[in-house]
């Protein structure tokens, strides 16, 4: 990390950034490293390779060094900035504050910020980073588990990961959620958890907060656990969806009617899904639920920039019949989606076999429940 921060390095960073590094290139690209920084050529490649995979997540990180791990874990930068501004004038203690990506976002509106990490790379490379990017952040190394602070919010962010692989029970993050709520339990925290984490064994530790699922371009990205007293009075439950700029929570109606398709059929973002919202959006929406255990949607009039598919034509599902359906409005190339029947929508394009020029969307749905159930298709034309 020494060489990376020297001028000598900055200069080989800047020498290899103009390489394509791409699978055509690469070992080409490696020699030809080798031959100019010798054994200092692998990190100095790492370095740009993982600054271009960076730019999926952060505006400019041109200047920023990170492991593969860390950057892998790193909240993306519109997620980071959302969480910044619901602390907005706190004091706030990331206590696991790695590279420095939160850290880069609430020093913009916290009142003060303060980082921490057990890891002394990682700390070295969030003091590089949070100077490349405007103002040093206070930082120190220290344990999450035995916080340093008295009366920020404490933010942590546990590993998910051993090596390429996931943990999916909280109790086996670093450090294990059971062990760090039990820490935090006088005190405000935010804990970023998997989007899958599993609402139940939640309750079974005893967080009584909000579970906030946050979406962003299309995509669930995290679920984030607010103690109580950061939250509003009676919301347990929240989806954000970045790209639209709304909130569904579960303090809001969910009347929500069942009743069979309209002209539109919506499948609501994953974050309002994940956090179980989708009556209470079906309502703030004007829509309707083809199926109570189904989380595709209905309506005659489409929310504005929401993608929804208009239904053209409804049978029973039958793969010789939708074959048929499909052949005479002369489909050749179809988007099929699925909930609540074992079909694998790829298996089931391949044995269409369609041969027309037209695309189209299909959409498969179990109806009803016990005996009375029937899978459902629908023929339609996506907004977009």
């Amino acid at each position: 990390m020494h060489y990376l921060c020297s001028d000598a390095g900055k200069l080989a960073l800047a020498e290899v950034a103009g390489y394509r590094l791409d699978s055509r290139s690469l070992i080409a690209d490696i020699d030809s490293a080798r031959t100019r920084f010798g054994d200092r050529a692998a990190v100095v490649v790492e370095t740009v390779m993982l600054r271009r995979k960076a730019a999926a997540k952060f505006a400019d990180a041109s200047d920023w060094l990170f492991t593969d791990e860390a950057l892998q874990q790193a909240t993306a930068g519109p997620v980071a900035r959302h969480r910044a501004r619901r602390l907005a004038g706190a004091t706030v203690h990331d206590a696991t504050c790695s590279i420095g990506t939160e850290l880069a976002a609430l020093r913009h509106s916290a009142q003060f910020v303060v980082g921490s990490d057990i890891d002394p790379v990682r700390l070295a490379m969030a003091d590089h980073n949070l100077a490349a990017d405007g103002a040093a952040v206070p930082l120190c190394r220290a344990d999450a588990l035995r916080p340093v602070t008295a009366d920020a919010v404490v933010v942590v962010d546990p590993a998910r990961r051993s090596a390429s692989r996931r943990r999916f029970d909280p109790r086996a993050y670093l450090p294990p959620l059971d062990r760090l709520l039990e820490v935090l339990s006088r005190r405000a925290y935010v804990v970023k958890c998997s989007p899958g984490v599993d609402f139940a064994v939640l309750r079974q530790l005893g967080f009584d907060g909000e579970v906030e699922v946050t979406s962003l371009a299309g995509s669930v990205r995290e679920a984030c656990l607010w103690s109580a007293g950061l939250t509003e009075a009676g919301v347990r439950r929240r989806a954000t969806l970045l790209d639209s700029a709304e909130e569904i929570t579960d303090a809001q109606p969910d009347d929500c009617a069942v009743a069979p398709a309209g002209r539109w059929i919506v499948d609501p973002d994953g974050a309002v899904v994940r956090a179980g919202l989708v009556r209470h959006y079906a309502v703030r929406h004007g829509l309707w639920q083809l199926d109570p255990d189904i989380a595709y949607l209905s309506g005659d009039t489409l929310p504005d920039g929401v993608r929804g598919f208009e239904v053209l034509e409804q049978l029973a599902f039958n793969e010789r019949q939708l074959r048929r359906a499909l052949s005479v409005r002369d489909v050749g190339a179809v988007e099929i989606l699925v909930r609540g029947v074992d079909v694998d929508p790829d298996a089931l394009r391949s044995r269409l076999r369609l041969r027309g020029s037209a695309q189209l969307s299909v959409v498969v749905i179990r109806l009803g429940s016990g005996a009375a159930s029937r899978a459902t298709a629908f023929i339609c034309r996506p907004s977009r």
